[in-house]
């Protein structure tokens, strides 16, 4: 019966991160979409996404309260390893999204938002699966392993994006005004972070395979 209930409060952790996931996914798509409305030329579109992204983000903050107790000090330590993960995550997307809410105001060439819609589209796809991962940690704890190791193979897609835009950013450097390039390259780099930090998580994730089996 202990063991049951033990059981039990895992799950219910477990769906409250689940819960922190989805939210976090959640700016993940809204930045992306704000990235694809500001490189069409909508940028009240852009701003309202960028508005309800600091909603969701604010949501985080408040499940990340629920996940401290309820668990063996084990148990308990791996998933707020886990959950700051996800915290530092969101942190970077809100990053991007300052920045990006900045160059609304801004000229910038088509093709070079072109990369950065292709990085944010990237940089989804690697969050996406990252949530597929965590949900299978309570219903499968070997396919969440197999899915989290795939978090790093577009954790590199991204990284080869980070590249392709900072070659674009050399190609406009005498075009654009400088402080324009800083803050550019400022939001390649969080959207970068955001990928790597998906990568952490997945890895945090394998760790809590073992725990969950």
């Amino acid at each position: 019966m202990e063991r049951w209930f033990e059981k039990r409060r895992k799950s219910r952790v477990l769906d409250i991160a689940y819960r922190q996931m989805t939210l976090a996914l959640d700016t993940v798509n809204d930045l992306d979409k704000a990235v694809k409305a500001v490189s069409v030329g909508k940028a009240d579109s852009a701003k309202k996404t960028i508005d309800r992204l600091f909603l969701v983000e604010e949501e985080i903050d408040n499940l990340r309260e629920l996940t401290k107790g309820g668990l063996p000090p084990r148990d308990r330590e791996d998933i707020m390893h886990l959950v700051k993960r996800l915290d530092v995550m969101a942190d970077h997307v809100k990053d991007s999204a300052r920045n990006v809410l900045v160059l609304i105001r801004y000229e910038i060439p088509g093709d070079l938002w072109a990369v950065y819609s292709r990085m944010s589209s990237d940089v989804v796809k690697c969050a996406s699966t990252l949530r597929e991962s965590l949900k299978k940690l309570n219903e499968d704890p070997s396919e969440a392993r197999t899915v989290s190791l795939k978090v790093e193979d577009f954790e590199q897609m991204v990284d080869e994006r980070y590249i392709e835009t900072k070659a674009q950013l050399l190609k406009y450097g005498e075009k654009i005004n400088p402080s324009i390039l800083m803050i550019l390259k400022d939001l390649a780099e969080s959207m970068e972070s955001v990928a790597d930090s998906c990568a952490d998580t997945a890895d945090y994730v394998r760790i809590l395979t073992v725990s969950f089996k």
